[in-house]
């Protein structure tokens, strides 16, 4: 569908997030269903089930360096490149890393807020997170923002430690911790959408964001694509941090050019 790409461009500057509804045509959304499903049937070395108090699965995965064998021919036919760009207003683009998650089998923990960044060596303002799902999810069951955090301060990542959401990834680390904010929900200005198959949330990666829970009967089956453009540098992180590529951190200081032969070049 086409898009008011001014609006679009204010927004996602301002707020850090945009809804794109039916960014994907039944063509374009079954072949990111198919890259979904090539990773779930080939998981790499960042496979994991996130900690949960329940017998719900909460799976994801992350980084495989077999991506593009199941990602490339989806990534170069997919619209989002080209919208992505124009809401930029750059036009090269590099895809980073894929995530997948898997929620089903009873009452899935709430994914606890955090910020992307802080788990990445990445700085910039083209920068943008892909957020897909391939079922129906409520707004209130859908991706949570904080709307315009992405200019704010950049905490320390959660370590998604049962019973303390905002427990620190980093103990020594000098970045903040994180503030409850599911705690003092009324103190923020939380924004989320409800959306189809189809539809893409776009945000930045700095982005305070956090995941609603699935109940009993429930499936989530969501695909995330990160993508950085002209502008990215690298910018160094306490601890092991990624993108975890072999060779990649070695080569890298604080203020270069994120750029590198493993990224896959998208021209839109």
């Amino acid at each position: 569908m086409p898009f008011d790409m001014p609006s679009l461009r204010e927004t996602y500057a301002r707020d850090g997030v945009v809804l794109l509804p039916r960014a994907l045509d039944d063509k374009a959304l079954a072949e990111a269903l198919a890259a979904w499903e090539w990773s779930v049937a080939n998981p790499g070395p960042g496979a994991s089930r996130i900690p949960s108090r329940s017998e719900a699965t909460f799976y994801q995965d992350l980084y495989n360096p077999r991506c593009l064998d199941g990602y490339a021919a989806m990534l170069r036919a997919s619209p989002l490149p080209a919208i992505i760009a124009d809401i930029w207003g750059a036009p090269d683009l590099w895809f980073m890393y894929e995530q997948v998650f898997l929620k089903e089998g009873g009452e899935a923990r709430r994914t606890p807020w955090h910020q992307d960044s802080s788990y990445l060596t990445i700085a910039g303002n083209h920068l943008a997170v892909a957020w897909i799902t391939f079922d129906p999810v409520s707004a209130a069951g859908s991706l949570e923002f904080v709307r315009g955090s992405h200019r704010g301060v950049l905490y320390n990542g959660s370590s998604f430690k049962l019973g303390d959401d905002t427990a620190p990834l980093h103990a020594d680390a000098p970045m903040p911790r994180l503030p409850d904010i599911e705690a003092n929900r009324g103190a923020y200005d939380i924004v989320s959408f409800a959306v189809e198959p189809g539809d893409v949330v776009l945000f930045h990666p700095t982005m305070l964001h956090g995941g609603g829970p699935t109940r009993p009967g429930q499936r989530r089956r969501t695909l995330t694509l990160r993508f950085f453009g002209d502008d990215a540098v690298y910018d160094e992180r306490p601890g092991p941090a990624g993108p975890r590529m072999d060779g990649f951190h070695k080569d890298m200081k604080s203020g270069d050019p994120f750029r590198h032969p493993m990224f896959l070049k998208l021209n839109p």
